[in-house]
C-alpha cells in the first residue's frame, strides 16, 4: 500500500496476474501394417473432425513417413482424442497406436 500525498489517504494498488497459456501436446498416428488407410480416415473426420482432403492428406503421410500430426490440443483434448482414436481402432480389431507428446 502506498500514501496518496494529495488526500492523506492511502491507495491500494492491484497487481496484474499473467495466466499462463496451457502446455499443448501434438497427437501423432503411427504406422502399422495392419490398420486400413480407411479406418485412419475414418478416425481423422469423426475424432479430430479433419476434411475427407485433410484426413487422406494426414493418412498418406502416416503411410510415406511412418507418423503424421492429427492435430494440437491442451493436454485433456489431446488425451481424450488419444483415447477414443485407440478405442474405436481396438472396436474393428486395428491396433493402431496413437500417442501424444508435448508440442
Amino acid at each position: 500500500m502506498a500514501s496518496d500525498p494529495k488526500d492523506g489517504g492511502s491507495v491500494l494498488e492491484r497487481k496484474r496476474v499473467k495466466t499462463e497459456k496451457p502446455r499443448q501436446y501434438q497427437v501423432l498416428f503411427h504406422n502399422d501394417d495392419y490398420t486400413t488407410m480407411e479406418l485412419v480416415v475414418e478416425i481423422l473426420v469423426s475424432i479430430f473432425n479433419k476434411t475427407e482432403t485433410e484426413a487422406n492428406h494426414i493418412m498418406l503421410t502416416v503411410h510415406h513417413k511412418g507418423v503424421g500430426l492429427a492435430g494440437v490440443y491442451t493436454k485433456d483434448v489431446a488425451e481424450t482424442k488419444v483415447m477414443e482414436s485407440t478405442e474405436l481402432a481396438q472396436s474393428c480389431g486395428a491396433p493402431l497406436k496413437v500417442t501424444m507428446e508435448p508440442a
